[in-house]
Formats: C-alpha cells, structure tokens, sequence
C-alpha cells in the first residue's frame, strides 16, 4: 500500500485523570486527523463509566479507533494491539500525514512505539490454571512461583500486580522457559517518525482531578455498571480500577464509602506508577495539559 511520504505519529500520553482527552481532540482537528486510543481499558464497549471513555459528543468530533471496539469477554493482548495499530496505521498513512495515538496504557504505547517480543499466545487451559492458582492461593504464592521460575523477571515486575506476576508464570509454563529469556527488548523499526507528548501536573493538581473525577463517576452511575458485570467479576479485564473495589462492596467485604475511597487510592497509586514508567523515556516531551498553544505550536514545527 502506498504510504504518504514522512508520516508522523504524534503520541499523547501521560498519567490517568491528567486531562488528555481535552487537548488531543483540538490538536487532532488542527491536523485533521484520526485517533488511536492506547487507553487498554476503554477498549471494552461494556465498560463507559469507569474507563472515562471519551462521550458520542467527542467522538463525533474526532474518528476515534479502539473505543468500545472489544468485549469484556474478548482476550486480547498488547501484541494484538501492537498488530492491529500497525496494519492500521498503514491505512490511515496512505491517506493523512500525520495520526494520534492518545491513553496512558504503558505497555500499549510501549508496543507501538518500540515493539513487542514474539512471545507466544496462551491457551485457556493455562490461563485458568494459573487464575484459580491466584484466586485459590493468593498473591503471595504467585510472587513466590515466579521467583522460583524466573528470578530475574522477578526482580523487574511490578510484584504487586497479579496480572503482570500471572502473565509471565503462563508463558513459563507454556514454553518451559522464564519469560526474561523470551523477552529481548530489541526496538523495532517503523515506517513512520514518532513524537511524543506527555502530559502531567503538579502532584496535589493531579490528585484533586483525580478524586473529583471519582466522584462525577460515582454520580453518573459507576456502581450500577459495575453491577451489570457483577457476573463476570473473576475476568481479568474486571480486575481493575473502579471496579474491584466496588465488588468488594458488593461482596459485603468494605462499606460503600470505603470502596470509593479505595477507588481514589487506587487511581493515585496507578497514577504514580505510570509516571514512574514514562520517566525512563527521554524522548518525552512534557507540558502542562492547560497549555494548548504551546502543545500545538510546538507539534506544527514537525509538519512536513
């Protein structure tokens, strides 16, 4: 397929609750482009409220893709992702010189951007083995099979993450290896130039957004979409922010109150921990989400 000449993806990332929906939607209109949400949990059309999925309004705006375009019920990967963005970029650049890739998704944005390992998909039988392991034993056994399989990933995981802990015990057991052998952290080539964009605010900023954003979350409803799900609440894609905690509600475990403010908690933690991964990258270059024309001023001087 022929590919307009210098096509540039310009990447707008950073930290939940900072405020990326507002600034890419009039960047994206100023270069007339679509956008590629590398927000991981806003793929699920089943989940609007607490993934703070983008309104009809905004959509309207702007083509969004990967917006309420999987189910809960759908495995899907950052090496999926990583595909279906790449054979769609070379769509959109046969088209337009420049598209969007906006969300906060570390490992998503990670996959476009630099690539990810051919590490092999997991069967059901393994993923379920090792979930009832988890819900059976607890997070502590889990951090201590990994240890044993695979020390060195052990020491580079988010060890209080079940579900990074749980991928990498899948793959171990699924090709006899540790996983840290399978991954090469070889950057891939791509076929077009990439910027990107970080966004962030002072911490007592970000964190006031944050719990507001709860809040307006709870008023609109986030209690009884997570009901709807209620069901399903053992999936992976439930086992997140916003929604767990509310089923620890449900379950009789926490009162109401609490598990808001747990949602709040939990929102921050993610938060720093997101800043902590997009500090390793160098290539970043950061602004504050309420200064637009200098965002936009300064993307226009990579225009070709």
């Amino acid at each position: 397929m022929y590919m307009i000449d210098n096509p540039l993806l310009v990447v707008v990332l950073g930290p939940t609750g900072v405020g990326k929906t507002n600034i890419s939607l009039k960047l994206a209109e100023i270069l007339a482009c679509p956008i590629l949400s590398s927000d991981s949990r806003q793929f699920y059309k089943e989940l609007k409220i607490g993934t703070a999925a983008p309104t009809e309004q905004e959509l309207q705006r702007v083509k969004h893709y990967f917006i309420g375009s999987h189910s809960i019920h759908d495995e899907y990967n950052a090496g999926q992702y990583e595909q279906d963005v790449m054979n769609l970029t070379n769509s959109i650049f046969s088209t337009h010189q420049t598209a969007m890739l906006v969300g906060g998704s570390m490992m998503y944005i990670d996959a476009v951007c630099n690539g990810m390992d051919d590490i092999p998909s997991v069967p059901v039988d393994i993923r379920e083995h090792w979930l009832n392991v988890f819900e059976t034993k607890g997070l502590d056994y889990i951090q201590n099979q990994l240890l044993e399989l695979d020390p060195c990933h052990y020491q580079q995981v988010d060890i209080k993450n079940p579900k990074r802990i749980l991928h990498a015990l899948e793959i171990c057991t699924l090709t006899a290896k540790p996983y840290s052998e399978l991954r090469t952290g070889v950057k891939k080539e791509r076929p077009f130039r990439i910027l990107k964009i970080g966004l962030n605010r002072p911490r007592p900023e970000l964190y006031d957004r944050i719990n507001k954003r709860v809040d307006i979350m709870m008023s609109e409803g986030l209690l009884d979409e997570a009901k709807q799900f209620f069901e399903y609440k053992h999936l992976n894609t439930l086992n997140t922010v916003g929604y767990k905690e509310l089923y620890e509600f449900m379950l009789g475990n926490w009162s109401l109150d609490f598990a808001v403010e747990m949602i709040k908690q939990d929102s921050r933690r993610y938060a720093k921990r997101q800043m902590t991964w997009f500090n390793r990258d160098k290539d970043i270059h950061w602004f504050h989400p309420d200064d637009d024309a200098q965002i936009i001023d300064f993307v226009k001087t990579f225009l070709k």
